[in-house]
């Protein structure tokens, strides 16, 4: 177990141990026990981090698994295909490719609920800690606590647009109602820039996982660089300052080894990383992405503590993104034959059926050993079920991201690799792109220059010149599996564009239908148009 493991192991145990205080809370307005009382509020810095626990590892649900499906799903990046009935699970994941999505799907509801559990969860907190004593830590926790309900609000008003708002825990006079989506903007924008004067400004291990004035630029750099979408204004010179605040501030930087960024042992030495859910595999569990990407063949070789399942496939499309052989970040993929470390081939034990369906000789059922091998294209071999398939050349198909490297010191199938929500390569190209849609250049950075130096660090060659377009395939090639890709696509108009088997085009797709069951519990809300 390495240093940094053994750093998030303690420090998650702090944070776990907040239980002993608050219990979690998935409604805005569900009144939860407390064992805060005037006699035991926390009054040293420890002890605040310590109450503000259940807001940190509310953290680890969504973005271990349904906002990522949620996020990734949905654009032309990855496909969650079904084969032979297995995860089809009620066209879930079909949906989300599809974009045929409804108020019954089960990702989108279990992101509004960690979303808006998590905000509750950030207002109980609120509730209890306006009697504790006044102190700069009690002034700096309030602050991490209203950025981190501002991050999640921005996450809520992201995906569904218009949303309920509320700050005060269990009001029975609360306006539940739903507020559009310029009202939500507005409230982000306000709770944030007044929480920046009390939060650290320091990118260290003392802060990792918490937030950060660092946090609070980068949430209101992606908010203004989408201003124009979601609020109909354009802010494109609001989002060079906010980019400028972040690099200026010098606490970040791109880290040399982009490969090594996103493995089990990342962790407050990665200078990219603005804000990252420190996930552990031990204490902090919900991150699986390998068991969804990972062919079953390969858990020898990495070493895995479970059989992966696999049933994540990127598209070829997405692949061609790549077209310089010396980008590093083409490595995170696995496509083509597959070898063992030692250079022999991984073999596959099926049968000549096993291997294809489509199989018509005299010996189906004789064994067969196949070299492992990744193919480009993902065919749908019935359409109306998503199904591709489920003989061994179906569970081929695809190139497999391998970025969240697969965790073998890990004793279940939960994974250590910390996940990054904000980094320093996003603000780098977030200014790029701002300049080209028409803010001032600032701080001697030209566009050119901010994408060449994220091309850099991945040993790419430079650009002679750089487009919009240039920007947004950027983007694809840095940020894979970060849950950007759908925010990107909508920004530059292309949400409904056709690829694979994906054809709807409707604009009222890019955001998502309110869940049944929340319309249910709470009758002020309204459904989003077109669903």
């Amino acid at each position: 177990m390495n240093y940094f493991r053994k750093y998030k192991k303690l420090n998650l145990l702090v944070l776990l141990a907040a239980s002993a205080y608050l219990t979690g809370c998935t409604k805005l307005d569900t009144v939860p026990g407390s064992a805060l009382t005037p006699d035991n509020f926390p009054t040293t810095p420890a002890q605040f981090v310590q109450a503000t626990g259940p807001i940190y590892t509310s953290f680890y649900t969504g973005p271990g698994r349904p906002y990522w499906f949620v996020q990734n799903l949905s654009t032309d990046e990855n496909v969650l295909v079904a084969r032979g009935g297995n995860w089809y699970d009620g066209a879930t994941y079909a949906q989300l490719f599809l974009h045929t999505y409804n108020s019954d799907n089960g990702n989108i509801a279990a992101s509004w609920s960690w979303g808006f559990g998590t905000i509750g969860q950030c207002n109980q907190v609120l509730s209890i800690f306006a009697g504790a004593p006044e102190s700069a830590a009690k002034t700096q926790t309030l602050a991490e606590v209203k950025t981190m309900r501002a991050m999640c609000y921005f996450y809520m008003m992201d995906l569904f647009g218009n949303v309920p708002l509320t700050t005060v825990f269990a009001d029975p006079t609360a306006d539940l109602s739903t507020k559009s989506r310029a009202q939500i903007f507005t409230f982000i924008e306000t709770e944030l820039l007044a929480q920046i004067p009390n939060l650290s400004g320091t990118n260290s291990v003392a802060t990792y996982g918490r937030p950060t004035k660092g946090l609070a630029y980068a949430i209101l750099a992606k908010m203004y660089l989408n201003s124009q979408y979601y609020t109909g204004t354009a802010r494109w010179q609001d989002a060079v300052t906010m980019c400028d605040n972040v690099i200026t501030s010098a606490q970040y930087e791109l880290s040399p080894d982009y490969l090594a960024m996103f493995k089990p042992s990342n962790g407050p030495a990665v200078k990219d990383f603005i804000y990252a859910i420190p996930y552990d595999g031990l204490n902090a569990l919900g991150m699986t992405y390998a068991r969804f990407t990972m062919h079953p063949s390969l858990q020898t070789k990495y070493k895995m503590p479970y059989t992966p399942a696999g049933p994540m496939y990127t598209l070829p499309t997405f692949i061609a993104l790549y077209t310089d052989a010396n980008d590093v970040r083409k490595k995170t993929y696995l496509t083509g034959k597959q070898y063992n470390n030692d250079g022999t081939p991984i073999l596959v034990s099926t049968t000549n059926k096993g291997l294809s369906d489509a199989y018509t000789g005299s010996a189906p059922t004789a064994a067969i050993q196949h070299q492992l091998e990744f193919t480009p294209d993902i065919i749908f071999r019935n359409i109306a079920t998503f199904d591709v398939g489920n003989d061994e050349l179906a569970n081929e198909e695809g190139a497999r991201s391998i970025k969240f490297y697969p965790d073998s010191l890990s004793p279940v199938r939960d994974q250590g690799n910390d996940v990054p929500m904000f980094r320093y390569a996003d603000v780098l190209l977030e200014k790029a792109e701002a300049i080209l849609r028409g803010a001032n250049a600032t701080q001697g950075q030209t566009a050119l220059s901010l994408v060449n130096l994220v091309r850099a660090r991945a040993k790419a060659a430079p650009l002679l010149s750089v487009t919009l377009a240039d920007v947004l395939d950027e983007r694809g090639r840095e940020f894979p599996m970060e849950g950007w890709r759908r925010n990107d696509l909508i920004r530059y108009g292309l949400y409904e564009r056709t690829y694979s088997i994906k054809t709807d085009a409707d604009p009222n797709h890019r955001i998502f239908p309110v869940p049944r069951a929340e319309l249910a519990l709470n009758p002020k809300l309204v459904q989003n148009p077109g669903y």
